[in-house]
Order: C-alpha cells, then sequence, then structure tokens
C-alpha cells in the first residue's frame, strides 16, 4: 500500500487529505504494512516527512556570526555547511543561534560575554553545539544574549545580564543556558537589546531586563531580573522587541505598541515615548510584526505590508527616506507573508516563497550583489523555496532557510 503526504491530517479512509496544519507542504510516499495504516489512521495523522532544510547567511562577519569559518562579509546568501537539517535561525549583535531538526542546538560568532552558551568566552566562526540537549524549539537573541525554549515548553537564557534580561533573578553573566523559573508553559519569546518578553500558553505576556524608554510594558522605568507579567490580560498572541521598542499582535487582531518613540516608531501619530501597550489603530487583522532600530514593519492577513518610523536609509520599503508615525502601506501588493526588522535594513518573503530585502547596504547583508542602497523592496535571487528570514535590530546580516 502506498500514499501521499501533502501536509495535513486525514480522515478514517486513508490517504485523503483533509488540510495542511504547518505550512510546509511535501510529500512522501512508500510501501506501509496494513498495521502501520491502521495505527495512523487511528491518530488521524499521516506521517510528517522529512523536508530539507539549508542554512544560509550574508551581511557582515567580522566576528564568524556568518557561521562559514571565516571573517569574510558576503554579499550574496551563502550556504552554511551542507547540511539540509536546519530548522530554526536567531541573528543576534554579532552571533547566530541554530537549531536543526533533531532539537540540538548550535552557536557562531562573538562570545566575548558568553552570548555563544557554549561555557567559554572564545569566539566561533563556524556552528558549535550547545551542549547535549535535544529538546530546544525556537530561540530569540538580542545585542549580547539568547533566550530560547525548549519543546516542554521551559526557558532557558545565556550571555550578557547587566540589566537582568537572562530573567534568572540575578545580573550575572551566564557562559551556559540556565534555566529561567521552573515553569514549563513559555510558548514564544523575542530579546532586544537588553530586554526580553514571552508569552506564556495561557496568552499571558511577561517582560524582564531592562525598562529604558518604557520598552519592557511594565509602565515604569525599573529593570526587573525576573519575569514580570504585564497587566492581566491572556489574549496576546505574538511579540517582537526591537532595539528600544516592543509590538506585540493579540488574539483579537489588533496591534499594541510601547517604548520609545522617536521617529514615529511606535505608529501613533506622534513621537511619544508610551511605557505600557498602546493599541495602533483600529484594524483587527494584524498577522505578523517586526520591531527594528526605530521603525516597525507588520503585515496584515489579507497580505499587506505596512511600515512606519525612522527611515534615513528607506527602511520603510515606501521608496523615499521620509519618516512616517503611523502605518503606510508598502505598494500595492497582498502576498507578504514573513517581515523582519533590523539594523536600518528589511527583508520579507512572499507567499510564493521569494525573498525581497530593502534599505541600508554597507556590508551586504540585502544579499544582493552588491553594496548599494534601496528604498524600495528588491527580490534576492529568484528562489522561490525561502521558508523564513532572522534579522536583529542591531546587527547587519541576515539568516535565511529555504527547502532544496
Amino acid at each position: 500500500m502506498s500514499g501521499n503526504w501533502p501536509g495535513g491530517f486525514i480522515t478514517k479512509t486513508a490517504p485523503t487529505v483533509v488540510g495542511p496544519v504547518d505550512g510546509e507542504g511535501g510529500s512522501a510516499s512508500g510501501v506501509w504494512t496494513l498495521d502501520q495504516v491502521a495505527d495512523y489512521e487511528k491518530q488521524g495523522l499521516w506521517p510528517k516527512p522529512v523536508i530539507p532544510k539549508e542554512l544560509y547567511s550574508w551581511g557582515r562577519n567580522a566576528n564568524g556570526q556568518l557561521g562559514l569559518g571565516d571573517t569574510t562579509n558576503r554579499s550574496s546568501p551563502t550556504q552554511v555547511g551542507a547540511l539540509t537539517t536546519w530548522s530554526k535561525a536567531a541573528a543576534g549583535g554579532s552571533f547566530s543561534v541554530l537549531i536543526n531538526s533533531s532539537g540540538e542546538l548550535y552557536t557562531t560568532g562573538i562570545n566575548s560575554r558568553g552570548e555563544l552558551g557554549l561555557g567559554d568566552t572564545t569566539g566561533r566562526s563556524s556552528p558549535t553545539q550547545v551542549g547535549a540537549l535535544t529538546t530546544w524549539l525556537q530561540a530569540a537573541s538580542g545585542n549580547y544574549h539568547s533566550v530560547a525554549i525548549t519543546t516542554g515548553g521551559t526557558l532557558y537564557a545565556w550571555g550578557y545580564n547587566v540589566s537582568g534580561q537572562l530573567g534568572d533573578g540575578t545580573t550575572t553573566n551566564r557562559s551556559s543556558p540556565v534555566q529561567v523559573g521552573a515553569l514549563t508553559d513559555w510558548s514564544q519569546v523575542s530579546v532586544g537589546s537588553q530586554t526580553s518578553l514571552a508569552i506564556k500558553t495561557d496568552g499571558s505576556l511577561w517582560a524582564w531586563g531592562s525598562s529604558l524608554f518604557g520598552i519592557s510594558g511594565t509602565n515604569n522605568a525599573v529593570d526587573y531580573s525576573s519575569p514580570v507579567q504585564i497587566g492581566s490580560l491572556t489574549n496576546w498572541s505574538k511579540v517582537s522587541v526591537g532595539r528600544f521598542h516592543t509590538l506585540s499582535t493579540k488574539t483579537d487582531g489588533t496591534l499594541w505598541a510601547w517604548g520609545r518613540g522617536t521617529a514615529g516608531a511606535l505608529g501613533t501619530g506622534d513621537t511619544t515615548n508610551l511605557s505600557s501597550p498602546t493599541q495602533i489603530g483600529a484594524l483587527t487583522n494584524w498577522a505578523q510584526v517586526a520591531a527594528g532600530d526605530r521603525y516597525s514593519l507588520a503585515t496584515t492577513t489579507d497580505g499587506k505590508l505596512y511600515a512606519w518610523g525612522y527611515n534615513l536609509y528607506g527602511q520603510l520599503g515606501i521608496g523615499d527616506t521620509t519618516n512616517r508615525s503611523s502605518p503606510v502601506q508598502v505598494g500595492a501588493l497582498t502576498n507578504w507573508l514573513q517581515v523582519a526588522a533590523g539594523f536600518y535594513n528589511s527583508a520579507s518573503i512572499k507567499t510564493d516563497g521569494t525573498l525581497w530585502t530593502w534599505a541600508l547596504n554597507n556590508f551586504g547583508q540585502l544579499g544582493l550583489g552588491d553594496t548599494t542602497q534601496r528604498t524600495s523592496p528588491v527580490q534576492v535571487g529568484a528562489l522561490t523555496t525561502w521558508l523564513s528570514i532572522a534579522r536583529m535590530p542591531n546587527a547587519n546580516f541576515m539568516l535565511g532557510i529555504k527547502t532544496t
């Protein structure tokens, strides 16, 4: 017996597909025993195929953050090794954190404050495994620290800790991952320069680290070395921490912002700082958000791309260098899927799997084979297999994962 798997749940009569559940797609065929088919039917889930995923990097590489075994900048996407098992990537200030399909954690780049989590302060220019755990699920990196979640919902952190951004109750740097509390209900994390925010499985929002400019959303200027809940609501969906401001969406599709309002980064129509979450506009169809250095990007469920804030280098992608203090649509297209905001340069993946970048390009961080600045989105190559893109608000390099 054989069957095809395009990604999704099946009915009791195998292998009729009801619909994809992870958005990855792919197919798998082979010989199945009757016992196997009966077991999969009972579970209601066809076996998921292994989809090859390659890791690429480009831009500044002074500290080996591209993971290519050297410190040479790249102006075009360059594959990191030959492995096709990469799952997630996070870009730090001058280092990278990587997770493969086996749940292993790898790091590369600068390590002066233990940001690689390897138990020392020696830099690496190639991915090096962190410990022996195989349950890593997602990670987020700041200037000099990282926070990661395991498949069991536990939270770990390592690196620089001057403002308590590791959340372990101290301000001591850690060169190896330390667990944050004992809870196992963490679901999503995002970090900025010296601030960390995370959402739990119950939809509550938590912050720790620096509260400079109100970035933590705690309605004060106090730094916290342990997670503190933001309000009492339990309908937070996604969170993105920029250099000095934060964006978040709720399950009702509304958009919220707080922190430094310089150049209109919060989208409130002015440049006022806010120390607690404030709703932006009245739309209820926001999908993904990305907070950069004094500017913001966001997509809606109907595929539109919006930008606002600082625009000196054209990072808003609207064809000029004028700041905007309220969300402005980028072009008229409605096929934008994923966005990433960095240090005055931006990236986005469309629904067709193409990759687009724009703005500051002094280190080749746009991946276009040159160092020319762009004020509107430009396609990177001709590939249509990009799955994810990683940027950090204070970094001049990018990481991307694509299928083969």
